[in-house]
């Protein structure tokens, strides 16, 4: 029984069934997303720095004598935050299109966790430079050192990637549904939180949900960071797949027969 919400069916990918288990290569359209998602975010990341130097200037060279110092430098450490975080977002969002391998430990930690770095070096010296400030009083240092000091946490916190994508991990997820199914073709809706093998699955096909998308492992991840299969289509998939009859291969009618030994002949 199929589904009768609609499904989207998402463009690009590579659907057909695999003999093989390959480990997981990003489509060319993938890794262009993903180098464009990522200079986006550099940008953005040099345009907070540049926030925050501004801040170090205006600290620095005019200091903070009146209410209008106060709001220029509150405004310029809120654009930081607000630059780094989207930053890092973006740079999460293009890591899932093009992960890093496990395997290269120093590079996948850089890659998953950049966004952690900048915002240190986006809001540390300046935290670093309030509190050691000759001209500032206590009181002064405390509002402001908190509240740059608060924005450090806050964009190293949003910045950081508790759950980074991974070739192997997505090598392993793939290869699970071609085993289940023979194909790499998956189900999701928008709010979900995990990806089903079939769309009258009961989790998905029900009276709020409007729509279903349907695509590869890899898109689910890609598109809505969805990284877990439905335990429900799993063991029903599973249980398809036990009952299945073996497959036995047979010969065409074009192919010669096989030829059978004479018992009636004797050796000379």
């Amino acid at each position: 029984m199929a589904t009768s919400k609609k499904v989207t069916v998402v463009e690009g990918g590579n659907t057909s069934p695999q003999q093989e288990k390959k480990t997981f290569v990003p489509t060319a359209e993938s890794k262009g997303k993903a180098t464009q998602l990522r200079l986006f975010a550099v940008l953005l990341w040099i345009l907070g720095i540049a926030a925050e130097a501004g801040a170090i200037f205006y600290l620095y060279k005019i200091g903070i004598h009146t209410n209008m110092d106060w709001v220029w430098l509150i405004g310029l450490i809120v654009l930081d935050l607000i630059l780094v975080v989207i930053g890092s977002q973006l740079w999460k969002k293009a890591n899932r299109f093009d992960p890093a391998s496990r395997k290269e430990a120093f590079k996948f930690f850089l890659q998953n966790q950049l966004g952690v770095i900048i915002s240190v070096i986006a809001f540390l010296p300046l935290v670093i430079l309030i509190f050691t400030n000759k001209d500032l009083d206590g009181k002064q240092k405390g509002i402001l050192g908190g509240i740059a000091a608060i924005a450090l946490i806050a964009a190293g916190i949003s910045s950081a990637d508790f759950n980074p994508p991974s070739v192997e991990q997505y090598t392993e997820q793939t290869n699970q549904i071609e085993e289940l199914t023979g194909g790499n073709h998956v189900y999701w809706t928008k709010s979900g939180s995990k990806y089903h093998i079939y769309d009258d699955c009961q989790h998905i096909n029900t009276s709020k949900t409007d729509e279903i998308f349907s695509g590869t492992v890899a898109q689910a991840r890609e598109l809505k960071n969805i990284t877990e299969l439905c335990k429900t289509c799993e063991e029903k998939a599973k249980k398809a797949k036990a009952l299945a009859p073996p497959v036995i291969p047979q010969t065409t009618e074009d192919e010669p027969p096989i030829a059978q030994p004479d018992e009636t002949a004797t050796e000379n």
